[in-house]
C-alpha cells in the first residue's frame, strides 16, 4: 500500500493507546465533553458534584487565553456547596503525575466560525490536554501543523473553550511525528516542533514508536505537570526538548542519589538557559537540597539571566545587584539564587562577610555554573568548593574544555572533566543540526592578500605578520568588501551581523574607514562598536579565553600599543567616547564611557538594539562572541585568530534558528581559518561531521537548484501551463517544487558568487513561475468554505522567501517617473516589466489592480514626472476613501467607529477584537452569526489596511 488513509491511523494509534492503558470513550460534541468532565473530575477528586457546583467550575475555567487556563490547570478550582461551603477540586495532580484519570476519544466535532472534527484526543481528568492530527503517509507534516492552527482560529474557542486547555500538540503522517507546546498563534512557528528521541539523541519518528514512549501516560502527564514551562514575560507555554528533558533528569537523580558532580554538554543554542531554570526550579523542590545558585561568569550576564529566569517564573529570582545583597539572599529563605561568580568569590574570601557565611559551609547546596568553560578553571573554582564543603557542583557547557583546547594555569591543565566529572548528557552541534535546532555554516575564505614568491617559504616574524595583516590597504579592501557584500549576506538587511578584529588599535582603524566612507555615501549602515579599554586587549579569545578583569573594567585607563604600529592619536577611552557619541546622534541616546553605569547601559542597548534589527554591523573584538543570543543575527565577518572552543562559540552567534529566509549562519574568514575551522569541528562532535556542520560549495547548490528546476519542468513545462493543471492534487505538486526551487535559491543569493547565469533556469522564467506561484495562493486563500476545506488551505507557501524590503511604493514611483520619461516605443516594455514586479511581489500583489489603474487613467495627463509622487499620493487617498466607504456600506459599519478601529490596529499591529469589530455594526448579528460576521469583517479590514495603507504611508 503506497499511502495509508488517515482514519487507518487513527483507529491503530487509538488502539495502541488503549493497550497502554486509556481508557476510549465515545464523545461526538461539547455537550458529551462537558458531561465526561464532570463525571471524571468527580472521579478523581472522590466527590460527587451537583449540576449547581459543576457550573461554578465551569463558570471558573471558562475565561481567559491558552496561558491563563494552563495556570487555571495548575491551581485548585473552588466551588460553594450547598450547604454553603467552600471547597476545591484539583484538575490534575501534578506531585504524583500517574495519579491522573486517562482516555482517549477521537472526531470529537466542534463549531466556531467553521465546524471542525479533531482527529485524536488526549483527555486527562476528562479536560483534553493533548491533541493529535494525522495526515496520511508521503503528505508534509507541516500539512498537520497549519490544521492545528486553523482548528485554533476556527473552533477551539469554541463552547466553553475546554480545548483551550491542550497543553501539547502531536502531528503526525505515520513516518514523521513531532510535538510542540499550545503558543498563541502569533508565537507559533514550525521551527519549534520537535521530534523525541532517546537519551543517545536517536530520533524516534515512526508514529508507533513515539506513541510507545512519549504517549505512555506517565510519560505525557509527566512532560505536562513538570516540562511544560509557563513564560511569563512572553505569556506562552514552552516545552523542552527530549535532550533537555534528560538532562534534567539526570541532575535530579544525581542529587537525589549521591553527592557526585558532574556536566551537561549541550551545543551553544540548544536553550541551556531553559535546561538550566528547570533542573534548578525542581531541585529546590527535594527536601534535602538547602539552596541552588545560579552562577554565571561575566557581569553584563548577572541581570540578563535574572530577568530570563523570571520569565518562566515570574518573581522566582531576586537579582543580586551587589554582594551584600547576595550574602543577605543566601542567608535568607530564598532558594533561589542568581549570581556572578565574581560576587560569590567576594562573599566567601572577604572577612566582613565570613561570620554569616559561615552558617552555609555545611549546609547541602547546588551550584549550577552557565557556560562553565569560561571562568572555572582557576583558583575561584577551587576557594568555592573548599569554602562549601557539602556542595554538589553542575557544569552547563555548549564547548567543553579537553586536553587538546585546555589553557594552562598555575593549577597547570584543567579540563572540564577534571573539575566536573562525569558528563551528565551530551547533545554537540550535530544532533542540533540534525533536528533542525540550530543552523549550519556556510564559511567563505576571502584571501585579501598574496605573499610574493621569494617568501613562501621563510618563517615570517610576528611583528612583520602583523604589520602585513594590519596593512592600512588590506583594512580598506575588507572594509569595501562587507559594504559591497553586506545586503546580500544579510538579505537586503533583514538580519545583522557581527564583525570580530584582532585588537582594538585595528578596531578603531575598521571603524573610522566604516564611519568614512558612510559620510562618503558609500553605505548607509547602521554602526556600533564596544570595546573595553584595559591593557592589551588583542587576540586573547584565540583560544576562547576572556580574562573578567578585561571586561567592561572602566578602571583600566592605560592601553600599551606596540611600536611598529600607527595607532592612537588619542588615547583608546577618548576613541571610544567618539563612537559612543556618532551612537547618540545615531539613535538619539545620551551614554558616555566616562560614567560605569552609563557604559553598562550603552552595552545593554547595543545588545537590545541587534535582537530588534536596528544595528546592521557590530564591530567588537571579543565582546558578544560569546553567551549573546540573537535570532537576528546571521552574518560573522572574521578578522581575528580563533580555535577550538573560541571559534565555534563565535561561529555560533550566527546559527540561531529563524524563519526559512535564514537557512544558514553565514561565516566570512578575511584570514585563512580552514585548519582551525575543522580542528574545532573535530574536537566537538566528531573528525567525520565536517559535512553536516558547514554547507556544501557554491557548486553544490547550483546543481541543486537545476535539478530541482527539471522537476518543475515535468510537472509544468511552460509558465502557462501552469493555468492548465487538471485538479489541486496537480497543482500542489506544482507549489512544492517551485517551493523548494525559492528555498534553493535563497541560499544561492547568499554566496558572493552568485549569478543567474549559472543556473539553466534564467531569471525571467523565475519571475513567471513565481508570478502563477502568487495566483495559486490567490486562489487557496479565497476559498471561504463552511465544510470542504481545499487541500491547498493547509500548505504553507513561504511567502517570506518572495518579499523582498527593496520592493516597496517609492521604488515603483521611480519606475513610473522612468515609464513617463520613456519614449513611446520603450514604454509598453517598460509598463509590462513594472506589472510583472508587482505582481510577483507577495506585499505589493494587492496594490496591482490600483497600480495598473493610474497607469492607464492618470499617468497620460501628468506632464512633469516630477509631479508624480504628489498626483500618486492623491490618486490613491481617493481611492482609499471610495474602498472605506465602500467597506462600511456592505457590511453597514459605523464610520466613525471603523476609523478607530483601523487606528487601533496600526498603532498596536494587533487584530481587531472580535467585540470591538462587532460595536461597529450598524445592527448586531445572532449570537450564533456573530464568530463569523466578526471574522468576515476583520479580514475585509486587515485585507483594506494591506492595500491600501502598508507600504504606502508611515
Amino acid at each position: 500500500m503506497t499511502s495509508q488513509p488517515e482514519q487507518i491511523i487513527e483507529n491503530n494509534l487509538v488502539t495502541q493507546l488503549q493497550r497502554l492503558g486509556y481508557k476510549k470513550v465515545i464523545i461526538c460534541d461539547e455537550n458529551d465533553l462537558l458531561s465526561n468532565l464532570k463525571s471524571q473530575l468527580e472521579k478523581h477528586n472522590k466527590i460527587q458534584l451537583s449540576d449547581n457546583d459543576f457550573k461554578q467550575i465551569l463558570n471558573f475555567i471558562n475565561k481567559g487565553n491558552v496561558f491563563e487556563r494552563a495556570k487555571i490547570l495548575r491551581d485548585r478550582v473552588p466551588y460553594t456547596n450547598a450547604q454553603g461551603d467552600t471547597k476545591t477540586v484539583e484538575l490534575i495532580n501534578q506531585i504524583h503525575w500517574c495519579q491522573n484519570e486517562f482516555q482517549v476519544t477521537q472526531q470529537v466535532a466542534m463549531e466556531g466560525t467553521h465546524k471542525n472534527r479533531y482527529d485524536v484526543t488526549i483527555l486527562i481528568n476528562g479536560l483534553p490536554l493533548v491533541q493529535v492530527e494525522l495526515k496520511r503517509r508521503g503528505l508534509e507534516l507541516k500539512e498537520a501543523f497549519n490544521q492545528t492552527n486553523r482548528y485554533e482560529r476556527h473552533s477551539y474557542w469554541a463552547g466553553h473553550g475546554l480545548f483551550q486547555f491542550v497543553q501539547v500538540f502531536v502531528i503526525s503522517n505515520g513516518v514523521n511525528t513531532k510535538y510542540y507546546a499550545n503558543a498563541p498563534l502569533k508565537a507559533r512557528s514550525f521551527k519549534q516542533t520537535f521530534y523525541w528521541a532517546d537519551e543517545k539523541n536517536r530520533l524516534i519518528t515512526q508514529l508507533a514508536a513515539f506513541s510507545e514512549l512519549f504517549l505512555e501516560p506517565c510519560h505525557i502527564s509527566k512532560m505536562i505537570t513538570k516540562y511544560v514551562v509557563l513564560n511569563e514575560s512572553q505569556k506562552i507555554l514552552m516545552v523542552l526538548r527530549p535532550y533537555q528533558f534528560y538532562a534534567v533528569e539526570a541532575i535530579v537523580e544525581r542529587v537525589k542519589t549521591t553527592t557526585k558532580f558532574g556536566y551537561i554538554w549541550h551545543t551553544t543554542g540548544s536553550g541551556k538557559t531553559l535546561t538550566s531554570f528547570k533542573a534548578a526550579q525542581i531541585l529546590t523542590n527535594l527536601p534535602q537540597v538547602h539552596k541552588v545558585v545560579f552562577v554565571v561568569d561575566r557581569k553584563d550576564l548577572d541581570n540578563q539571566t535574572t530577568k530570563e529566569f523570571n520569565s518562566f517564573s515570574k518573581g522566582s529570582i531576586d537579582g543580586t545587584n551587589n554582594t551584600k545583597t547576595l550574602v543577605k539572599q543566601l542567608t535568607s529563605d530564598n532558594k533561589l539564587i542568581v549570581t556572578t561568580i565574581q560576587k560569590l568569590n567576594t562573599a566567601i574570601s572577604k572577612t566582613r562577610y565570613l561570620n554569616k557565611m559561615e552558617t552555609l559551609k555545611n549546609e547541602r547546596i547546588v551550584f549550577i555554573f552557565d557556560e562553565c568553560h569560561r571562568s572555572q578553571f582557576g583558583k575561584t573554582h577551587e576557594d568555592i568548593k573548599k569554602f562549601f564543603e557539602d556542595c554538589q557542583m553542575f557544569g552547563f557547557t555548549g564547548t567543553p574544555i579537553f586536553e587538546p583546547n585546555a589553557g594552562k594555569n598555575e593549577y597547570g591543565k584543567r579540563t572540564t572533566k577534571m573539575l566536573f566529572g562525569d558528563c551528565l548528557h551530551k547533545y554537540v552541534i550535530t544532533d542540533a543540526i540534525r533536528d533542525e535546532n540550530v543552523l549550519k555554516f556556510s564559511v567563505e575564505y576571502i584571501q585579501t592578500f598574496k605573499k610574493k614568491d621569494h617568501i613562501l617559504d621563510i618563517n615570517v616574524e610576528a611583528i612583520d605578520e602583523a604589520e602585513v595583516m594590519n596593512a592600512p590597504i588590506r583594512l580598506d579592501n575588507i572594509t569595501e568588501y562587507i559594504i559591497a557584500n553586506h545586503n546580500r549576506k544579510t538579505h537586503s538587511r533583514e538580519f545583522t551581523a557581527l564583525f570580530c578584529v584582532s585588537s582594538v588599535p585595528v578596531l578603531i582603524e575598521y571603524y573610522k574607514l566604516l564611519l568614512q566612507k558612510k559620510e562618503e555615501g558609500k553605505h548607509h549602515l547602521k554602526l556600533a562598536t564596544i570595546f573595553s579599554y584595559s591593557v592589551n586587549e588583542d587576540d586573547k579569545d584565540a583560544v576562547g579565553f576572556v580574562d573578567d578583569e578585561e571586561f567592561l573594567n572602566p578602571n583600566a585607563l592605560h592601553v600599551a600599543a606596540s611600536p611598529h604600529t600607527r595607532y592612537f592619536t588619542q588615547h583608546t577611552r577618548d576613541e571610544l567616547e567618539d563612537f559612543i557619541i556618532q551612537y547618540n546622534k545615531q539613535f538619539g541616546t545620551n551614554f558616555t564611557s566616562r560614567d560605569n553605569q552609563s557604559y553598562y547601559n550603552y552595552y545593554n542597548d547595543i545588545a537590545k538594539r541587534v535582537k530588534h534589527r536596528q544595528i546592521d554591523l557590530l564591530v567588537v573584538v571579543n565582546m558578544f562572541l560569546t553567551g549573546f543570543d540573537s535570532k537576528h543575527l546571521n552574518t560573522l565577518y572574521v578578522d581575528k585568530n580563533l580555535r577550538y572552543h573560541g571559534l565555534i562559540q563565535a561561529y555560533s552567534r550566527t546559527n540561531r534558528v529563524l524563519n526559512e529566509v535564514k537557512s544558514q549562519g553565514n561565516i566570512v574568514c578575511f584570514r585563512n581559518l580552514k585548519e582551525a575551522t575543522d580542528e574545532a569541528i573535530t574536537l566537538f562532535s566528531n573528525k567525520n561531521a565536517k559535512d553536516e556542520i558547514i554547507m556544501q560549495p557554491y557548486e553544490e547548490y547550483v546543481a541543486k537548484f537545476n535539478q530541482a528546476f527539471d522537476a518543475l519542468l515535468q510537472i509544468a513545462p511552460t509558465v502557462d501551463s501552469v493555468n492548465d493543471l487538471a485538479n489541486e492534487e496537480e497543482e500542489l505538486a506544482f507549489i512544492q517544487a517551485f517551493r523548494e526551487l525559492m528555498r534553493l535559491k535563497n541560499v544561492l543569493t547568499t554566496f558572493t558568487e552568485f549569478e543567474f547565469a549559472d543556473l539553466t533556469m534564467n531569471q525571467q522564467s523565475f519571475e513567471d513561475y513565481k508570478s502563477k506561484y502568487l495566483d495559486l495562493y490567490d486562489k487557496a486563500k479565497s476559498h471561504n468554505q463552511k465544510e470542504k476545506v481545499s487541500i491547498l488551505e493547509d500548505i504553507d507557501f513561504e511567502l517570506e522567501l518572495i518579499h523582498r524590503d527593496e520592493i516597496n511604493v517609492a521604488y515603483i514611483l521611480k519606475l513610473l517617473a522612468k515609464l513617463k520619461d520613456a519614449t513611446p516605443e520603450e514604454q509598453e516594455k517598460q509598463k509590462k516589466a513594472l506589472i510583472e514586479i508587482v505582481a510577483g511581489d507577495a506585499k505589493l500583489r494587492s496594490k496591482r489592480e490600483l497600480i495598473e489603474k493610474f497607469i492607464q487613467e492618470n499617468l497620460p495627463h501628468i506632464s512633469d514626472s516630477d509631479d508624480l509622487p504628489e498626483e500618486f499620493e492623491n490618486y490613491w487617498n481617493e481611492e482609499r476613501k471610495v474602498a472605506l466607504k465602500k467597506l462600511s456600506k456592505e457590511e453597514s459599519l459605523d464610520d466613525e467607529k471603523l476609523e478607530e478601529v483601523i487606528g487601533k490596529y496600526l498603532f498596536t499591529e494587533k487584530k481587531p477584537l472580535r467585540d470591538d469589530v462587532i460595536g461597529l455594526l450598524n445592527k448586531r448579528p445572532a449570537l450564533k452569526e456573530r464568530a463569523s460576521v466578526a471574522e468576515r469583517v476583520t479580514n475585509k479590514i486587515l485585507g483594506f489596511v494591506e492595500t491600501f495603507i502598508s507600504g504606502v504611508v508611515g
